[in-house]
Parts: C-alpha cells; sequence; structure tokens
C-alpha cells in the first residue's frame, strides 16, 4: 500500500490532520473488497445520492448510520431461508459493512430500499452563520471642524 508523507504539511499548515486521514483512508477503500457493489450520484448542486446493490436483504437486515462524518452501511445475513434448502447460491447474501466519509455539512435526507436496491440521498445543508454575507460598507459621519475664535480687540478690552 502507497502510503504519503504528510510531514511538510504539518511544518507549515494548522488543522490539516483530516484531510492527511481522509487521504489515508482513501487508499485503503480502494484496496478493500468491493461488496456490495455501489453507485455515487450528483443529482444536483448539493445533492448527491448512493445506490447500493443488496439483493436479498430486508430493510431489517440493513442499518444506516452516521456518526463523525461517515456514513457507514451494514447489512447482516438473515437466518431464515425464503423457500426450503437452497441447492445453488448465486446471490450473496453476506454480512457487509461499507463506510464512506462525508464532507462538512453533508446530512442523510432518508434511505429507500426498492427492488434491491438501498438508496441513501444526501445534501449539503450549510448553515447560515457559516455561508457568506455581504457586509455593508457605510461612512462615517464627518467629524465637525472646531471652530476657532477670531481674536476680537473688544472682547479683550472689555477686562481692561
Amino acid at each position: 500500500m502507497t502510503r504519503f508523507d504528510f510531514a511538510p504539511l504539518y511544518r507549515t499548515a494548522i488543522g490539516f490532520e483530516r484531510l492527511a486521514r481522509l487521504a489515508d483512508a482513501s487508499l485503503a477503500a480502494s484496496e478493500a473488497p468491493s461488496y456490495p457493489p455501489y453507485n455515487i450520484e450528483k443529482t444536483g448542486d448539493d445533492a448527491y445520492r448512493l445506490t447500493m446493490a443488496v439483493a436479498g436483504f430486508k430493510p431489517a437486515d440493513l442499518d444506516v448510520v452516521v456518526k463523525d462524518n461517515t456514513l457507514v452501511v451494514s447489512g447482516r445475513v438473515g437466518s431464515e431461508t425464503p423457500h426450503g434448502e437452497v441447492l445453488h447460491r448465486g446471490i450473496a447474501a453476506r454480512a457487509f459493512e461499507r463506510r464512506f466519509a462525508l464532507a462538512d455539512h453533508i446530512v442523510v435526507d432518508g434511505a429507500t430500499l426498492e427492488n434491491g436496491l438501498l438508496s441513501v440521498g444526501l445534501k449539503r445543508v450549510v448553515p447560515e452563520s457559516l455561508k457568506p454575507r455581504r457586509i455593508e460598507i457605510g461612512t462615517t459621519p464627518a467629524q465637525p471642524q472646531p471652530q476657532q475664535i477670531a481674536n476680537d480687540p473688544q472682547a479683550t478690552s472689555v477686562a481692561a
């Protein structure tokens, strides 16, 4: 397995440890088994869909969990056989666990199981406090200039 050395990055940047972990995780994921097969689609500007082929699994056999910016989809084998003894098993029904790293502010919008395909909707929801906002540029009111009293010869002669 190829590993990247992030030491130069750590010398000049702060807070990029998560990026290094994601790079390592993506390398490990590329060498992991590919069961069950899946597609990731971009369905809009801020919307995505994960579609996973899980033939033979019922909704009760599947778990979809989000924790610490990681989506975990797992399936466990049901204990019952549908119609008696199985002479040939061509449809894999083994337990699995797939992990997907989620970017910040990605939330699961829902999950459905139809015709052996598990579809998980995802969307980016950026909080209002993090969205760019336009700041109005104001002007400060003009500072009043100090008034200077002119030398009035009569004003000084009154005291005499």
